[in-house]
């Protein structure tokens, strides 16, 4: 194909949708250089690196069209690399990926005029899951017992307080009651967790640090989840943002979830979304059912 012949149906609009998918080509290829000089694994430099090169070469074949050079969007290095230096560099870098998903619904209105586009786009979109998927990020190994700890802090003391809520009816007798139950729970389920990685021997999984991850966690949602009768005098209200604040918890880790492991984000949100709500009131009818079969008052 020859100069002309490239340039030839290329309207405004779609010289508009080229030049930002080589700027977002560029960008991103100066993230993943960024990352290799900082990644100590020599698999996972060499890995960032080889898509790095990729993402250049494609904004090469898009400037062949464009006929126009573009600079690097510095904004969106700074956003990127800051969100990979606080949660790891697997959700930073696969949550600029899903960028992509724009691209190819991009390409879709420009393969007309150039047939290769939406080839291209697939193709690396395709490669570069593949080679995200090779990334060997340590917290990720120790992502299982993260879930372990929240799920059961979430169903658990969410069921409990929501108990202790209307067979008490005192947010700070609730509030100290949560939070024995939670240490005392947060206990258990690290020392479980503890046997259960030690039995299974997991690869490139430390029991001692599977257990104190498990607690870190269960102790962590329970202080948040508590934070309210803490703060508030009516339990009711307590109760009320209580939920709020486990919904938000369950929301978050479900979308770093969904992220770096590339799983349905809605199906499991929905899923422990109901399974807290639903404990929480079961339990809050055991306790209005407690409180009027015993006549249970405390002030």
């Amino acid at each position: 194909m020859d100069n002309q012949s490239k340039t030839q149906g290329i309207t405004d609009e779609i010289k508009v949708l080229l030049l930002n998918a080589q700027k977002d080509e560029i960008s991103k290829a100066t993230v993943y250089k960024y990352l290799a000089k900082k990644t100590k694994k020599a698999e996972d430099k060499a890995t960032l690196l080889q898509i790095a090169e990729d993402e250049l070469k494609h904004a090469q074949i898009r400037k062949k069209y464009s006929k126009q050079s573009v600079h690097v969007d510095r904004t969106f290095v700074r956003r990127y690399t800051r969100i990979v230096k606080i949660f790891g560099y697997t959700f930073g870098l696969k949550l600029m990926e899903t960028r992509e998903a724009r691209v190819i619904l991009q390409h879709e209105k420009i393969k007309a005029v150039i047939p290769e586009a939406w080839e291209i786009a697939k193709d690396e979109k395709i490669h570069e899951k593949k080679l995200l998927g090779m990334l060997d990020e340590t917290s990720l190994h120790y992502l299982g017992s993260i879930v372990l700890g929240l799920n059961d802090a979430l169903v658990e003391l969410t069921g409990a307080l929501a108990g202790f809520t209307f067979g008490f009816q005192n947010a700070q007798m609730v509030a100290f009651s949560g939070l024995i139950t939670g240490i005392a729970a947060a206990m258990s389920m690290a020392g479980s967790e503890y046997l259960s990685t030690l039995t299974e021997k997991l690869p490139r999984v430390n029991p001692k640090k599977a257990s104190c991850v498990t607690g870190i966690a269960y102790i962590s949602t329970v202080i948040l989840l508590l934070v309210p009768y803490f703060l508030c005098t009516n339990v009711y209200v307590a109760l009320g943002v209580t939920l709020v604040i486990a919904i938000s918890i369950i929301a978050l880790f479900n979308f770093y979830s969904s992220v770096t492991q590339w799983h349905p984000f809605k199906k499991r949100f929905l899923q422990m979304t109901c399974i807290s709500l639903g404990v929480a009131f079961v339990s809050f009818c055991v306790g209005w059912i407690v409180k009027q079969v015993f006549w249970i008052e405390l002030w």
